[in-house]
């Protein structure tokens, strides 16, 4: 199995322009949440399809995001929520998953993995969490219905495989590194569980290895900094990798890591490596074999991207023509996914653009 190289190239010219450039009722205190409880929020009675079956639950309305209470996530998911109040630590588990909140300081981590979370509402002792945010990390699908205003959720009928998170961790020497790669579990062929865990690991091996070899200069200028001015203040540059598991199903595994090193100035770069397995045979699958054989495939996500680019009023620092016949992708629950990288037609502002073409769309 091989990837192929363009991500490693657009990996190292990202990094070459960093160089130079619900519920369970809690009783806790909880200060890293105090300014999202300031203000009483009403509790609304929302409209819920669960499975197919309807009922009515309390929610918190914040910024358009519907906010439900962790206790809902037992009574109605039957999701499985634990409260340490020593730790103010939350468990919640289901559908092979496993997330962590640390109330003292809000810090999260799905399968152990540190993910990026809101805000937290604490109030009458009760903490809620946004709907969409916590459900679909624990493999719910999330649908809304303007008419009814009704909320749908349904659990994904997914591969039967477990992922849970590998770390290559090394912080020293004026530079911090973190690695978080995907390891699957519980394949019944084990022997594609063992090919694709080895070729991720390797992949996580290889990417980090760059990362640590972009920062060097770096470090050593700080060094001579500090040598010229010891009253010097000097941020280390960190290299960080996260992965998003964005499809699980109907025999097909699909995942991305980004991969972000900090060296200066007021942001770091980002560059987004996607991978989509077959797992019948564990291999790689290029975008040709993820069109349903559809010879046309090119101009179709040509025309959809300049449809929604559009439709979405994006501002491009140059003309979007065509993607190319390999070009990178990773699939969701609504599509394939195409996206332009960090500066490749948009300001850093806009991050990553993600376009997705309907499945439909290639029939």
């Amino acid at each position: 199995m091989k990837k192929t190289n363009k991500s490693g190239k657009l990996l190292a010219l990202s990094l070459a322009a960093a160089i130079l450039s619900s519920p369970m009722a809690l009783s806790h205190a909880n200060p890293a949440s105090a300014a999202a409880s300031a203000s009483k929020f009403a509790i609304i009675a929302q409209p819920f399809s669960i499975e197919g079956k309807q009922q009515s639950i309390g929610t918190i309305n914040k910024d358009g995001s519907t906010y439900i209470a962790l206790r809902n996530l037992n009574t109605a998911l039957g999701l499985v929520t634990n409260f340490d109040k020593a730790s103010q630590k939350i468990e919640i588990s289901g559908h092979n998953r496993l997330m962590e909140i640390n109330l003292a300081n809000d810090a999260m981590t799905v399968n152990g993995q540190p993910v990026a979370g809101p805000q937290l509402i604490v109030q009458e002792n009760t903490t809620y969490l946004p709907l969409r945010f916590l459900l679909e990390r624990m493999g719910y699908d999330v649908a809304y219905e303007n008419g009814s205003k009704l909320i749908g959720l349904h659990a994904i009928q997914e591969n039967g495989l477990h992922v849970q998170s590998g770390v290559i961790g090394a912080d020293g020497d004026g530079k911090s590194l973190s690695v978080y790669y995907p390891v699957i579990s519980g394949y019944a062929n084990k022997e594609i569980e063992q090919k694709i865990n080895a070729f991720l690991k390797q992949e996580a091996d290889k990417h980090a290895a760059a990362g640590s070899k972009e920062m060097d200069p770096v470090v050593q200028g700080n060094k001579q900094l500090l040598a010229d001015n010891p009253k010097a203040e000097v941020r280390q540059p960190s290299f960080d990798g996260r992965y998003t598991v964005t499809y699980n199903e109907k025999g097909k595994l699909s995942l991305y890591a980004d991969y972000e090193i900090y060296t200066g100035g007021a942001h770091g770069i980002t560059a987004r490596v996607p991978y989509t397995f077959d797992l019948t045979t564990g291999d790689l699958l290029p975008l040709k074999d993820a069109v349903a054989g559809n010879p046309n495939y090119v101009a179709v996500i040509n025309g959809e991207i300049q449809k929604q680019i559009k439709s979405r009023h994006l501002t491009l620092n140059a003309p979007f023509k065509t993607i190319e016949a390999d070009r990178d992708y990773f699939l969701n629950r609504n599509g394939l996914v195409i996206y332009f990288s960090q500066y490749e037609y948009t300001a850093f502002a806009d991050g990553m653009p993600e376009f997705v073409i309907p499945y439909a769309a290639f029939k």
